[in-house]
């Protein structure tokens, strides 16, 4: 087997992989949970709690009908471009590490496009009383690229109140870390960072390459001179 044919074995399978975890798990979620119900896995710190969203991650959302729409072509637009990149930087010997961020990114786009484009087809309406149904008789809450985004994973790791003395935030209620989101946004932030070690390790090879290279040079001069000198 080829590098070339083991990488896209290895960049598909992690994209498919976990297209199918993102997919299933929000199916679930929606199906089981009314807005705003979930269930503590580990204490209070790590829930499943259902919420969500028309926009970007972690429940950012900007220009209600139309941001939507532009948000999920943006999110077409991207994923096909990452896509076209990806195959032809596989052809060309791309890195594992900038594969794997990639290929992770790529989920991130697919994940909550897939959510944006059909889950308004095919679920019908999640309130706090009311339960999803998929495939419901009445059709769906949505038109296609204006379905919702559902977020579920939330860590909310510590709490506390600002005290009574402290300008602005004084007596307020805080929260770390109390962003909701779900396997597709996780994935882009991995990949981002795995993206970011890549270039760092990429520009350390790259400053070793040149030493090495000024080291040669140098040492050729040295014997060059040695050589005159005789």
């Amino acid at each position: 087997m080829t590098n070339t044919k083991r990488n896209y074995i290895i960049c598909f399978s992690l994209i498919g992989v976990l297209l199918f975890l993102d997919q299933l798990i929000k199916i679930w979620v929606k199906t089981h949970y009314a807005i705003g119900e979930g269930v503590n896995l580990i204490g209070n710190w790590c829930q499943i709690y259902f919420v969500e969203n028309e926009g970007i991650a972690f429940g950012i959302s900007f220009g209600e009908n139309v941001g939507k729409l532009i948000l999920s072509l943006f999110r077409l637009v991207a994923a096909a471009g990452i896509m076209v990149f990806l195959i032809k930087r596989i052809k060309q010997g791309m890195r594992m590490l900038l594969m794997l961020s990639v290929s992770l990114i790529f989920v991130g786009a697919v994940g909550n496009l897939l959510d944006s484009c059909f889950y308004g087809l095919i679920f019908n309406e999640s309130t706090t009383a009311q339960v999803a149904t998929l495939f419901p008789e009445g059709g769906g809450y949505g038109r296609f690229l204006y379905g919702k985004v559902v977020d579920m994973f939330y860590f909310p790791i510590a709490e506390w109140t600002w005290p009574a003395w402290m300008p602005w935030f004084g007596g307020s209620h805080a929260e770390f870390f109390n962003a909701i989101f779900n396997l597709a946004d996780a994935a882009v932030c991995v990949g981002v960072l795995l993206l970011v070690i890549d270039q760092f390790r990429g520009d350390k090879k790259k400053e070793t390459a040149e030493e090495e290279v000024v080291a040669d040079v140098e040492t050729e001069t040295v014997a060059e001179e040695a050589q005159i000198s005789e």
